[in-house]
């Protein structure tokens, strides 16, 4: 597991108890309430966006290098053209 999923994990479970505190126990305020579910949600958000910017960036080095070898075998076959079998 990364780290950030411990966070993430870490993070429900916090706001899981201070949602459950606030029903139960009446103790934090609905702003402080909200405020940790929005940072639960925010953070989760971030570390999902990393991680989806970090396979577009792997994608787009595969799909450089596929051009790239397309573009030789064009360069291949226009050699071939020239040349009678």
């Amino acid at each position: 597991m990364k780290l950030i999923d411990i966070l993430v994990w870490a993070l429900f479970i916090l706001s899981l108890a201070v949602s459950a505190w606030f029903i139960f126990g009446n103790s934090p305020t609905f702003e402080q309430t909200i405020l940790v579910l929005i940072v639960t949600f925010l953070f989760t958000l971030h570390a999902k966006i990393i991680s989806q910017g970090a396979q577009f960036h792997m994608f787009l080095g595969k799909f450089k290098r596929l051009e790239e070898s397309f573009i030789k075998l064009a360069d291949d076959f226009r050699g071939l053209k020239g040349k009678k079998l």
